[in-house]
């Protein structure tokens, strides 16, 4: 490739970068479980982030917008999100024994809606 071609590309790259941080005003990313943890895994971490670790779990119980899908990897995912949002100002981390992963698609669905803060 020529180099013409690739500072093309790389100007390319930077407008959508920039188009997508003043889209949104600024980069979104949300904290779920990962989907190869193993659900014994999950429901530790999951236990952890709605006792020790704070977060607000009360949309994950029962009646309440984020009960269904009524499974770990949901429930984990809504937890871990809340944590990490509640907390990452403060030096929280995405990670919860790598169960974890970071992601830039929205997981809310239906009237379940996952909070990103700044």
């Amino acid at each position: 490739m020529s180099s013409a071609l690739h500072r093309i590309l790389l100007v390319l790259c930077l407008v959508s970068l920039l188009l997508q941080m003043t889209a949104g005003g600024g980069f979104r990313e949300w904290c779920i479980a990962d989907e190869q943890t193993p659900d014994e895994d999950l429901l530790k971490a999951l236990d952890w982030a709605c006792g020790k670790g704070g977060a607000d779990c009360s949309k994950i119980q029962v009646n309440q917008p984020c009960y269904h899908p009524n499974t770990i990897k949901d429930h984990a995912s809504y937890a871990f999100n809340n944590y990490y949002q509640k907390f990452k100002n403060k030096g929280a981390i995405c990670y919860f024994n790598s169960a974890a992963i970071i992601t830039d698609l929205d997981p809310s669905h239906n009237s379940c809606k996952f909070e990103t803060v700044p």
